[in-house]
This record gives structure tokens, C-alpha cells and sequence, in this order.
């Protein structure tokens, strides 16, 4: 279970684009689908079944705290080493310090219920692909990402999601909550 902001589909699509040339080359991580792609604010694992009416509760002032906020896909990168790289990302640009302050309220509203976030600092990035261990891979594909800009939106809501395995849709929205 995770709080995400799901990209419009204009700004999936534009990023789609810009990836195009670099998808079939050589040493290229396995791509994501664009249909799975967001910006994971907190990443929760499993949460007991009782335990989901209360967060949800919980989650509800931290969203309503957040301001209007507009971002962009820019830049990309990698998570690892260059001999070993893990997983290649798109940047975020824009209204990042209230996403960073929103991420926190959400972890420390877990944190309440004893729900382990992730260990390190939140860094707003949507992931692009992942690199198989053991297999060839050219981490200097994300720097030709580098320039990217795709265009700006308005984050409209945050969701809570829960992955689905094999079904038909990559995610099960739990539930969302309104950016105004």
C-alpha cells in the first residue's frame, strides 16, 4: 500500500515520447508502463486490514493541509552506482517543498500506527524502469534525459493504492483525496 500522484496522461504520454528512442538499446533497464507511473509519496508494505479505516482517517488532514501545487516531469537519473545501476527515474520540478512537507505529514500519520515508512529521505522521482542484477546495463542512458522538461500540471489529488498482482488494473485505488 502506498500515497501516490498519479500524472495526468497528457504529461505519461509526453514523458512516453522522450523515452521512445532510448527503449530498445542496448544495456536499457525493463521500462515501466506508463500506466503504472507515479510519484510515490510514502510507501507502506502491507497495513493489517483493521488498520486501513484509521489511516484513511488520519491521511485526510494531511492532504487538506497541503496548498495547490503545480509540477513537471524534468531531468532523470539513476538510483546506484554506475557499474550497478538500480533503477532509472524521471525528476520532478516545480511546487517540490509542499510535495517534500506532504510526504511527511503522510509519513508521520502512518507513524501513529506504528506503520514503518522507508528509512531515507523522501526524494520525489517517478520511476522510469529497473535494471535487472546481473545483466548488461548502460547507466548513462538517463543522462540523455537530462534537458527533459515535460509540461507543468496541477496536482489534483493524492491517492492511497494498493498493487494488484495480475489483475487488470496495476493498481487498486483505495481511496483519494482532493489537492485544491
Amino acid at each position: 500500500m502506498f500515497f501516490a500522484v498519479v500524472p495526468p496522461e497528457e504529461a505519461r504520454q509526453h514523458l512516453g515520447e522522450a523515452l521512445t528512442p532510448l527503449r530498445d538499446l542496448p544495456g536499457a533497464p525493463r521500462w515501466g508502463r506508463r500506466e503504472r507511473w507515479h510519484l510515490t509519496l510514502l510507501f507502506l508494505a502491507e497495513v493489517p486490514e483493521e488498520l486501513v479505516p484509521e489511516l484513511v482517517a488520519a491521511a485526510g488532514p494531511a492532504v487538506s493541509a497541503a496548498p495547490p501545487m503545480v509540477l513537471r516531469l524534468a531531468g532523470s537519473g539513476r538510483f546506484g552506482s554506475a557499474r550497478r545501476p538500480q533503477v532509472a527515474w524521471a525528476g520532478i520540478d516545480g511546487d517540490v517543498a509542499p510535495l517534500d512537507e506532504l510526504a511527511g505529514r503522510l509519513a508521520r500519520a502512518a507513524r501513529e500506527f506504528g506503520l514503518p515508512g522507508e528509512n531515507r529521505a523522501f526524494q520525489p522521482h517517478l520511476t522510469l524502469g529497473r535494471w535487472k542484477p546481473g545483466r548488461p546495463a548502460d547507466a548513462t542512458l538517463t543522462d540523455r534525459l537530462a534537458g527533459y522538461r515535460g509540461p507543468a500540471w496541477p496536482v489534483t489529488e493524492v491517492q492511497l493504492l494498493e498493487s494488484r498482482l495480475g489483475g487488470r488494473a496495476p493498481y487498486e485505488v483505495v481511496t483519494s483525496w482532493p489537492v485544491t
